[in-house]
């Protein structure tokens, strides 16, 4: 099992865009942004120039409805929570590189370069369709403007386009509402603009089939979507709240949220190279790159087909993506996650009240990488925070330095002659960096999780064994190796848990930070004899039953 970065210098890492209209919630953070963030963080200590991407999701019709109904401007509404999205991101220590916005002067130019381009090369064609309009409030009502009862399930005051109670898309949603005035709605024409995805099918399946990193069950099913026929896309809207169609006669329209949205993706990446590193060509630094986009299993049709159609349809000026990890939904307490019920638990609030640090280890360690979907469970966190992040990890840690600055004032003792433990100690260490590695480079995360918790297991053993406290010969030779496989534990753990990193890091008194050292560095004994260590106190502190109550009361009070 080898340890593999991508043989291309750099990288670039995206998150799918959170929607600019409410704040980030545990859901959010499992497929998507938690996953990109360790295998950034596992990229950046390998030596590899690896940037994280993402931004905010400012246009579309609930972003309209909402502002209008706060009173403020969309570009105010949409302003407030790229900074509070941010914020809480940072929070829970997700380390992007440049968290940007789609409304950004650079995508909104960048959107009308690939519309145009598409135009020319025959990609985009014009159709009157007939959709709703409100009298009362002038305007037609695309999408989520419009409500009603659901025709499959009989649910009232549902959106058009999406029935929260059963989950399914209307055809045709029965007794429409204006969403904003309640009063019904006329039927009107409009023209509109649509991108001909049913172009690519032979491209598209091309590229699927040569594409050996995608995963398999994901490729196939997209493959099937392509044999069944695809449709074009309606990718223009009657809004005042969009990307403007650069063109005279489409005046007053503007671009669907899925148009503009994962182009951003590109005009951010090029906006922060050509920053970042003043001279350099961003669109080429993109192409040079390995690019992989990382998301949940509800947006694969516009990851897998539309977004690189898109791109083949502008000559794939913009290189297609290596990589696109898709994972499963987490449920909450075994319900789905759902803002409108109020069954969710805000991340800035969970960060608030509990380490950041346990939620990453917790979700980290039962996400797999598939489409299976994952259960956030509070009896669950705590049963693994206290039993192995807790009992296991910050169990050796603990004895191991604490045991050092006891028995040795803190200062690291010279090892003698290896016996045959001693030995399987240290190829145990670099074992574990090896084979943690080329898990986390095959984004099994959890996986990898789990190879550290065996490996802090062994250490355990380990120095319980060879009885440091008892054995007077050997124990120098054992505080040593094992003040050698904290250092090695704490970098194997930094992509996962870095704020706990940073302060084990502290503890050993080693400089600098941890975020600095060097992955395969983990596989060798570096700390030397005569080493001070730094004040010891324990890393992590046990998760009461008291505190999970209350959290189960709190959020069943919330439905």
């Amino acid at each position: 099992m080898e340890t593999v970065v991508p043989e291309n210098k750099s990288s670039i890492i995206t998150s799918a865009l959170p929607y600019a209209n409410g704040e980030i919630h545990l859901g959010h953070i499992a497929s998507t942004y938690l996953p990109a963030d360790i295998y950034t963080r596992f990229l950046r200590l390998n030596g590899h120039e690896a940037y994280h991407i993402c931004a905010s999701d400012d246009f579309g019709t609930p972003i309209l409805i909402k502002a209008e109904k706060e009173g403020k401007t969309p570009a105010e509404y949409v302003q407030y929570w790229n900074k509070r999205d941010y914020e809480d991101f940072t929070s829970l220590g997700i380390s992007f590189d440049l968290f940007y916005r789609t409304s950004s002067p650079e995508n909104v130019k960048f959107v009308q370069y690939v519309f145009t381009k598409l135009r020319e090369n025959g990609h985009i064609y014009d159709q009157d369709i007939v959709q709703f309009y409100c009298e009362y409030d002038d305007k037609f009502l695309p999408d989520r403007y419009v409500v009603g009862k659901c025709p499959f399930c009989g649910a009232e005051n549902q959106y058009s386009d999406l029935c929260e109670k059963c989950g399914r898309v209307p055809d045709q949603i029965l007794e429409p509402k204006c969403a904003i005035c309640g009063r019904p709605p006329v039927k009107k024409t409009s023209k509109h603009y649509f991108f001909k995805l049913s172009n690519f099918s032979d491209k598209l399946k091309g590229w699927l089939l040569s594409n050996s990193n995608l995963q398999p069950d994901v490729k196939n099913y997209v493959i099937n979507w392509i044999n069944e026929g695809l449709q074009d896309w309606d990718v223009t809207r009657d809004l005042s709240w969009g990307v403007p169609i650069p063109l005279a006669e489409a005046a007053g329209k503007v671009f669907y949220g899925w148009f503009d949205n994962h182009l951003c993706y590109i005009s951010s990446a090029v906006k922060l190279i050509e920053d970042k590193k003043p001279g350099t060509d961003g669109k080429k630094f993109w192409n040079d790159s390995n690019i992989l986009h990382f998301i949940g299993k509800d947006i694969v049709y516009h990851h897998y087909l539309f977004l690189p159609a898109m791109r083949m349809g502008i000559d794939e000026e913009y290189k297609l993506p290596d990589l696109i990890p898709t994972r499963g939904h987490l449920m909450l307490q075994n319900q789905k996650i759902s803002k409108s019920r109020n069954w969710y638990i805000g991340l800035k609030q969970f960060t608030t009240e509990f380490n950041p640090d346990y939620l990453r280890f917790y979700i980290a360690s039962i996400a797999s990488y598939s489409q299976t979907d994952l259960n956030f469970d509070f009896d669950a966190f705590a049963e693994k925070i206290n039993n192995e992040l807790l009992a296991n990890i910050g169990n050796f840690v603990n004895r191991a330095l604490s045991f050092t600055q006891k028995t040795y004032g803190g200062k690291i003792p010279a090892a003698r002659q290896y016996d045959d433990e001693d030995k399987a100690a240290v190829l145990e260490i670099a074992a574990a960096v090896k084979e943690t590695g080329a898990l986390i480079s095959e984004n099994e995360t959890d996986r990898a999780l789990r190879r550290i918790l065996k490996f802090s297991t062994f250490l355990n053993q380990y120095f319980q064994k060879k009885q440091p406290w008892s054995n007077k010969e050997t124990a120098d030779t054992t505080v040593y190796i094992a003040v050698n496989a904290v250092r090695s534990l704490a970098i194997l753990l930094e992509p996962f848990v870095p704020f706990s990193s940073e302060k084990v890091w502290t503890q050993l008194n080693l400089g600098g930070s941890i975020h600095q050292q060097s992955w395969d560095s983990a596989s060798s004994l570096i700390v030397e004899a005569g080493h001070a260590l730094g004040k010891v106190e324990p890393i992590f502190r046990r998760i009461e039953p008291a505190e999970i109550e209350k959290q189960k009361v709190k959020l069943g009070a919330m439905k």
